[in-house]
């Protein structure tokens, strides 16, 4: 029986190079792999994936208006789809997430996302909830606040390198705009969140 899996971690936890390696996996084994990253994030151009240490591989991308059920459905039979990646899943919607649970449910192809669970207020991102909510296995990939301890926040910054504490949910970035912290240290420099 295919599952729905969600990777979560606050930034740089290594979500896209988990991802890339366990795509590899697949791939030499002689499988064949689809990957998916957001349309949102064109900081290492459009159609890859790439991770923060050099790795890349080529992707389909998804918007607010891709149906991913049909998407998937129209190639994973002619491509031989073994199981799909989606890198950036935090931008899913929970429609689109319904219908990677069809997916693994009716298709038979595990689907294994990747993403933030909280955005730097604290909120949960819309397909982080529904992945949270609705995946067969949660899996959370761990990275380290300065001091040593488990970070589990995304702080922003602006261009003096001050907290951001309001704005849009999604101001595409990465070192330049968020480090990751622990929750004491992340509250130390905002004050508190609501």
């Amino acid at each position: 029986m295919a599952k729905l899996y969600f990777y979560y971690a606050a930034m740089n936890a290594g979500k896209s190079t988990t991802l890339l390696q366990s795509s590899f996996n697949y791939r030499e084994r002689g499988m064949n792999t689809m990957l998916f990253t957001s349309a949102l994030d064109e900081r290492f151009g459009k159609d890859a994936i790439t991770s923060r240490i050099g790795v890349k591989a080529d992707a389909h991308t998804f918007d607010d208006t891709t149906d991913m059920f049909a998407y998937i459905e129209s190639r994973a039979a002619a491509e031989g789809t073994n199981c799909v990646f989606i890198d950036e899943a935090h931008f899913l919607s929970r429609p689109q997430v319904l219908s990677l649970t069809r997916v693994a449910d009716e298709l038979g192809i595990p689907i294994l996302c990747y993403g933030l669970r909280t955005d730097f207020q604290g909120q949960l991102f819309e397909g982080s909830a529904a992945l949270l909510a609705l995946s067969d296995e949660l899996n959370e990939l761990k990275t380290i606040c300065d001091c040593g301890r488990k970070a589990i926040m995304n702080l922003r910054l602006d261009e003096q390198g001050e907290p951001v504490k309001e704005g849009a949910q999604t101001d595409i970035g990465g070192n330049d705009k968020y480090i990751a912290l622990c929750r004491r240290h992340f509250m130390q420099k905002v004050g508190s969140i609501t």
